[in-house]
Formats: structure tokens, sequence, C-alpha cells
């Protein structure tokens, strides 16, 4: 047993007493209430990485919710990493469906449950511990290392974009590691080699000056949830495809070798049924759902808001109705494009009777793929695999995270992810968990990797 691992050991019950008290600051980054609890959290962040011996450790302003920069540069002639993540989390709504506080972590087993355990606190901590125990045992680390954690990565990350170009030189590297994900289980490794990318939209639709006695003006007066409603449905046919006017126009084609990729995923569509609860699986007809989910663009309803929410009845006709819409897109696929085809079928299939208005957000985000032979994945797969009971396979996300494209185009470098999260912890849901043991596996592997790393030569 390594020196690095042994400490990981004799510190683990302090390290899981760090998480939880991570754990307990509610910084919710989309909802302004919260703002002084997620500052709260770049503080913990900063603190944690001067207490592990991290350098020029600072929390830099952006437009919005602050970023946390520190670095270890003592590593001449190897790799320079730059480690992503983020202390933002979701909303815990609804409160009802948790059977313990989001924000008090309750353990059970190897298993903690709260707000933002699995994305993506404790992946936070899995770096900074690796290199807090590569520190102490050897007095320095195999690689030169900056950390960049930011507080908006639920919200689309609207701020990273001009933080990072007008910080090129700050933030210069060999490539990135994002800890904002997973690897899979010690019995099923995978390595994620490419996420989808994000749009946003609201959609409002108003029909009167003020809501209508459903009495007085029933049968004569436009509906505001009605018109949304056909609106809404306008856009998807009954198994799924979408109907917007050139949608799908620059997808790439799935080749049969994407398909034999795929079906390789470690994915039980019975065990997926019980654990979420879903009656079947919908979308596309001609695609499995795991092909769906991960190489297919979408276009997903996430709100719909209009009329009265009370108890009972009240009889009236709503003057006004709303309606979140994202859509996860795949290479080639452009936000904005997206955006003027979605806003264009939106002003063609607008019920005449009421009228329509868009709100468009910052944050976009491009899907990214790595190029199949680069060096710092073939690192990471030997890097998991050492931990693991097999080798890992390759796999495709069906989430986003922003931060992979936008390196891609500001810095010039690759991301590899590297995390403990599991497929099962709930993340953005009631009751999300974290696997302690997946945790413990994991810091072991940040140092594996620090070190297949430093064997080879700098990227360029």
């Amino acid at each position: 047993m390594g020196d690095w691992q042994r400490y990981l050991e004799e510190h683990a019950a302090r390290f899981t007493e760090e998480l939880v008290d991570f754990l307990r600051i509610q910084s919710v980054s989309t909802d302004s209430a919260y703002r002084d609890e997620v500052r709260k959290a770049a503080r913990w962040t900063a603190n944690r990485l001067e207490q592990a011996g991290m350098e020029h450790v600072q929390i830099m302003e952006t437009e919005g919710h602050p970023v946390v920069y520190a670095d270890w540069l003592h590593a001449p002639g190897r790799p320079t990493l730059l480690i992503y993540g983020h202390f933002d989390v979701q909303p815990a709504d609804p409160l009802e469906l948790w059977e313990h506080p989001p924000f008090e972590p309750h353990i059970e087993g190897d298993t903690i449950f709260a707000r933002g355990a699995s994305d993506m606190k404790g992946n936070v901590l899995l770096p900074i511990f690796a290199s807090e125990a590569l520190l102490s045992t050897t007095g320095g680390l195999p690689v030169n290392m900056k950390f960049l954690f930011e507080g908006e990565e639920e919200i689309g990350s609207p701020s990273l974009e001009p933080f990072i170009s007008s910080h090129r030189e700050l933030l210069a590297c060999d490539m990135v590691v994002c800890a904002d994900g997973g690897v899979g289980s010690k019995q099923a490794p995978a390595i994620n080699v490419g996420r989808r990318g994000l749009m946003a939209i609201d959609i409002r639709v108003t029909s009167a000056r003020t809501d209508l006695h459903s009495g007085g003006a029933g049968g004569m007066a436009p509906n505001a949830i009605h018109a949304l409603v056909r609106l809404l449905d306008s856009m998807r046919d009954d198994e799924g495809r979408i109907l917007v006017e050139g949608f799908y126009d620059d997808v790439r084609p799935l080749t049969a070798a994407d398909r034999e990729d795929i079906a390789r995923y470690p994915f039980q569509p019975e065990s997926y049924k019980e654990t979420t609860g879903i009656k079947d699986f919908f979308g596309e007809p001609e695609y499995t759902p795991m092909e769906r989910n991960t190489v297919r663009p979408t276009l997903e309803i996430n709100g719909i808001f209009g009329g009265y929410q009370g108890e009972g009845t009240k009889t009236v006709i709503p003057r006004e109705a709303a309606a979140k819409i994202t859509c996860r897109l795949v290479p080639d696929q452009s936000p904005d494009k997206i955006r003027e085809l979605l806003i264009a079928h939106i002003e063609r299939h607008a019920p005449k009777e009421v009228d329509v208005t868009v709100e468009t957000f910052a944050g976009d985000a491009k899907a990214y793929v790595l190029p199949r032979d680069y060096e710092g994945l073939a690192a990471l797969e030997r890097a998991v695999a050492s931990v693991s009971d097999r080798e890992p396979i390759r796999v495709r996300g069906g989430g986003t995270v922003p931060v992979t494209s936008l390196i891609k185009d500001a810095l010039g470098v690759e991301t590899i992810t590297l995390g403990a999260s599991l497929g099962n912890d709930r993340a953005h849901a009631p009751n999300e968990s974290y696997d302690l043991a997946n945790f413990r596996r994991i810091q072991r592997a940040f140092c594996i990797l620090f070190e297949e790393l430093s064997k080879s030569p700098v990227m360029e």
C-alpha cells in the first residue's frame, strides 16, 4: 500500500465529516434568496483548498456568483491540469418528498442523502483530498495543478465564458479534469467521452387584461392555458419526434459503430423502470432508449404555469400561462440556430387570439465529444481500471456540462471526466444520494490519474 493510499484510509472519517459540513450549506444558485449561501460555499471551498496545501487561493468575482481559483505549480516539465467543478446546487423542491431535510445530511450505511451530495459537492472534494494525500505523504504533486470551481453551473454557467475569456493566461493548461460526473461503479466502470449541449427558453401566453369569469365569458373568451397547450402540442408528434422545422438538419447520422458502442452500455431497462417508477419508455421509436438518451437531441417541457393553483375550484378563465422549455443538443447543432428555429415555430403556430412572447437566457452550451485517441483519455482509463473489477467501457452522457465545450473554444484543450456520481443517485430530485464507498474509491483514482499523467510528456 502506498503512503498516499494509507493517508486516504486513515483520514476517511474526517473526509466524510467535511462532506457533511459542506452539504449543510444551502448554495442554491437559481434563487437570489440564497445568494449569501452560494458565497458561503465559495468561502468554504477556498478554505478547504488552502488547508490541502494549494497556493494563490482566491475568490474571484463575476457578474453573478463568484468562482474559486487555486494552484500548485512546482512540477517543471510535467503537464498542467485544470480541475473543474461547481459548488452550487439545485433547489430542493418539492420538499415534502424528502425523507429527511435536504440540507441536513443523513447517512444510512454507506450512503449519504442530501441536496448536492452527488451533484456535485462530493465530487468537488475528490481532487482536493487526493492532492492533500499526495502533498502530505510525498511533499509534492506529480503534475502541476490549477483549480476552477464555480457557483453557477446549475443555472447554465452564464458568467463562466466571460470569466475564462478574461483570464486565459491564469487558466492556461494542458488539459482539464472535470469532476462533475461519474465513472460508474467498481463492478461496471464507464468513462464518459461526450455530453449533449443545452438551450433554454420561456414561453408566455396572454389572452386578456385580467382573469375572466368562466360563466360570464366562457364560450367566447380565449383561455391562455388552452392556447399554450395547443402551442406546446405542435412541437412533438405522438411518438416523441420533434416537429420544429429544421431541428434535425445538423444532427449527425447514427452509424453502426455508434450503435454497437451504445449497446455495450451498462443499462438495464427493467431495473431503470423499477428505480424511476416510469411505466414505459417514450421517444423516437427508431432508436433505443439509451440512443435517445445520449446521441439524439431532445425538446422537453420542464414546467408549465397558469390559472388557479389553490385548494378546491375557482371558476375563472386564466389570462396568462407560461412554460419552460429546454433542448438537449448533439454535435454540430448550434444553440443559437435551434433557438431561432424554435421561435420561428412558435410564431407560426401561436393561436391568433392570444399574444405570445418568448424569453431567452444566457448559458447555452454546445455538445462535446472527446477524440478517440486522446492521450489523457487513455490515462484516465488506466486509472479507473486500477480501482475497478474490470476495464471501463466508453460512454456518452445525456446531460450537459457547459464547461467542456466552453473550455475547448476558449483555451483549446480537451476535458476528461472523473467523479464518483452514480446513475441511481437521484441528482436534481428529492432524496439525492451519494455512495461513500465510491467516494473513497475515486479519491484513489485521482491520485493514480495524477501519477499516470506525470509519466507522459507535456501535452500539446
